[in-house]
This record gives structure tokens, sequence and C-alpha cells, in this order.
């Protein structure tokens, strides 16, 4: 990962801020599931590899806490099938 990012349990989302702007991924996690909803990254910010920072720090946090991922997000999805080492978290 190039950028710091954050999870905040709390709020059920991964951050990472970049020169004042927030990026996020924000999740569900229902049962043994972690459902990737949505990921925002400020125009701003945008082109850096933020967002593939994001998805990173999610699927490490479902691989270590045992849970199976559902990529609703399409760019979750596309992350999935470009790295096949986190095809085997998907539910």
């Amino acid at each position: 990962m190039n950028q710091p990012v954050e999870h905040q349990p709390g709020a059920t989302r991964f951050l990472a801020t970049v020169d004042d702007h927030e990026a996020e991924l924000v999740y569900a996690c229902v049962g043994d599931r972690i459902d990737l909803l949505h990921t925002r990254v400020p125009e701003a910010i945008a082109g850096q590899g933020i967002a593939g920072d994001l998805v990173q720090a999610a699927l490490e946090f479902a691989r270590a806490e045992g849970l199976k991922v559902v990529p609703s997000c399409a760019y979750a999805a596309t992350y999935i099938q470009r790295h096949p080492a986190y095809q085997e978290l998907l539910a």
C-alpha cells in the first residue's frame, strides 16, 4: 500500500486522507461476510492508486478476520479479478 489507510469500524469504512481530502471504502458486515459497498475518491486526489489501497486494506482485514467478501462495489470486484491472491476470499 502506498497511502496509509485507517480502519474506522464504528463508521464501517476504511479511510485515506491525502492533502486534506478524504477517500473512503464503505462496507457492511453481515455474519461471516463483508460487503464492500462503495469506494469514493475525490477528483482532486484521483489517479494516485488510493482506491486500490483502500480495497487492499479491506481485503487484508477480511483475510485476518476470516471473513468472506462480497464485492458490491464495481471497483472492488475489478481489483479482486486483477489480483488472484484475493479471489479465495470471495463469498
